[in-house]
């Protein structure tokens, strides 16, 4: 699992070094945060339906439940607790996108795998469903900004937006127990897809070498909402869903998800809507470092109890 990690966080240093020696950055960096959010991305979604199996029809409405309860949970959080970790109103969006979203589809799926077989990925696939409504809904409304008149207004165009439409079709492929898709089909969106991972973190790279290094080794504000992304809200929520009855098995995998890194999404999306990327890149740099460490303890604790 160590080697996961450190192979997905090799491709982050790649793109610093890349931004550093002018190869991205700049009007690049957005066009492929373009690519990422509107082809490759909804293709990754796409692909993780089709695994040639079905998974355990038992488990996909828990699944479905357990993440919908979390991210009512991460949404409160986002809210509300923001506003005591810094005085900046400005910042207060971008923590709360810090806290709500961890890397579920770029870092979650292989570590998921890592601990709990192959199998697994298509459950972190139907955990990612909210996920990625929620990214695109309300992580987009956070990173605009509760000053901004379209960040207080829900952009209903992010509804069939590209992702979220990969979002439903997955949910259908589920819902119907289609098998068996068309490998002229599964196999271009499968490679397709597979440019997400390493284009997002190269992204996250690039965006860390315009940064001074005094920046890049984080704040109390960013080390706050590193120890709540990685370790305090995933085991809260953990025991909050063990005592509320779903399956172990259910709450472990969706334990290990949401204790992700920041996802890269919100760099990307910064990118997008133009806003500064400092914050969340510092912060998606430091709990990226850090769930190097995080994660295989996290994974140790819920192995030793189950």
């Amino acid at each position: 699992m160590f080697e996961v990690m450190a192979t997905l966080f090799a491709i982050v240093v790649v793109g610093y070094v890349a931004g550093k020696w002018g190869y991205m950055g700049g009007t690049f960096d957005k066009r492929l945060s373009r690519l990422v959010i509107d082809v490759t991305c909804p293709a990754l979604i796409l692909s993780s339906a089709m695994t040639g199996e079905l998974p355990d029809r038992a488990l996909i409405l828990p699944l479905l439940g357990i993440s919908f309860l979390t991210y009512v949970i991460l949404t409160c959080v986002a809210l509300c607790l923001p506003r005591f970790l810094t005085r900046r109103r400005e910042e207060e969006g971008v923590l709360g996108f810090a806290l709500m979203f961890g890397n579920v589809g770029f870092m979650g799926y292989p570590v998921v795998a890592s601990i709990f077989g192959h199998e697994a990925i298509f459950y972190a696939a139907v955990l990612n469903v909210v996920n990625t409504l929620a990214v695109f809904t309300i992580g987009t409304m956070l990173i605009m900004g509760k000053g901004s008149v379209d960040g207080q207004r829900f952009q209903k165009k992010v509804l069939y937006s590209s992702p979220m439409l990969a979002a439903y079709l997955s949910m259908l492929i589920v819902a119907l127990g289609i098998e068996h898709v068309p490998a002229f089909v599964s196999q271009p969106l499968t490679m397709i897809g597979n440019i997400t991972v390493p284009a997002a973190l190269l992204i996250v790279g690039s965006s860390m070498s315009h940064l001074p290094l005094r920046a890049m080794l984080g704040t109390p504000t960013v080390y706050a909402t590193t120890l709540l992304r990685l370790a305090l809200l995933p085991l809260a929520i953990h025991y909050l869903c063990s005592m509320l009855g779903f399956s172990p098995f259910v709450v472990d995998i969706n334990t290990v998800v949401i204790a992700m890194p920041v996802a890269t999404y919100g760099t990307i999306l910064c990118l997008r809507h133009g806003k500064d990327t400092t914050l969340i890149t510092e912060v998606t740099f430091i709990t990226t470092l850090l769930s190097l460490l995080s994660i295989p303890l996290l994974a140790a604790c819920l192995l030793s109890a189950s």
